[in-house]
């Protein structure tokens, strides 16, 4: 038999969805599933690992590859009054949509995925739930330079990287410091408020901040602001 030839040449063939620097706005769809948790970030070009247990985001990442590969990591808002009620509890006003980069199914139906972070959004409101989770209507326009971002204004990093230091060991925690010390400055401003150990409404005044500079002052003062907790890592 003689080997069939593609009419396309290999760069021609089409692609499903964009790569991901090749994204913009018209490619955000306009409603989402949502994924909210509590005191996680994902920052535009940050890589978030989770996994995935709860039948309902199996379902949504399920729903998620088989479309865009994307969903709306966001921060709830926990109440009191929502857990004695068994209420869905509200949501932050702000998310960030991600992309699955990378997913590793389980035997046991369970995935293990990496969330690229694509942009900041915007929840408008709630639409009807599918498949047992969340749906959110969206609006990422007012985070359009995310898609581009414009660098921060020179900073003092060696005051930030101090600050980030003493942070750690009142809370008695560690870092690759050899790998966050290589960082550029963009990507230092994307790892940082994601790996420090934050409360959530702190987390979401890093991801509301309008800009990197902002984000910048916003994390230089949770990190100065910052109580002891433990003199030194813990024996």
């Amino acid at each position: 038999m003689g080997t069939r030839v593609s009419p396309f040449a290999e760069d021609d063939i089409p692609r499903r969805i964009p790569r991901l620097q090749d994204m913009t706005l018209a490619d955000m769809p306009p409603e989402v599933g949502l994924f909210p948790l509590s005191g996680v970030l994902l920052f535009p070009r940050g890589r978030l690992p989770l996994n995935v247990f709860e039948p309902r985001y199996v379902a949504l990442v399920e729903d998620a590859l088989a479309t865009s590969r994307l969903l709306g990591l966001i921060q709830p808002r926990w109440r009191e009054e929502d857990d004695e009620e068994n209420l869905a509890p509200p949501l932050y006003g702000v998310g960030t949509l991600g992309r699955i980069s990378s997913f590793t199914e389980r035997a046991d139906g369970t995935y293990a995925i990496t969330l690229s972070g694509v942009t900041r959004f915007r929840l408008l409101r709630e639409t009807t739930p599918r498949r047992g989770y969340r749906i959110g209507r969206i609006d990422a326009s007012t985070f359009a330079g995310d898609l581009n971002e414009i660098p921060s204004e020179p900073f003092d990093r060696t005051h930030l990287l101090d600050s980030m230091r003493r942070y750690f060991q009142r809370k008695g925690l560690d870092a690759r410091w050899s790998l966050i010390e290589q960082m550029d400055d963009s990507m230092l401003l994307v790892t940082l408020p994601m790996i420090c150990p934050f409360p959530p409404a702190e987390k979401q005044a890093l991801l509301d901040a309008a800009s990197l500079t902002e984000r910048v002052r916003v994390l230089q003062t949770l990190l100065d602001m910052a109580g002891p907790e433990h003199e030194g890592p813990p024996s």
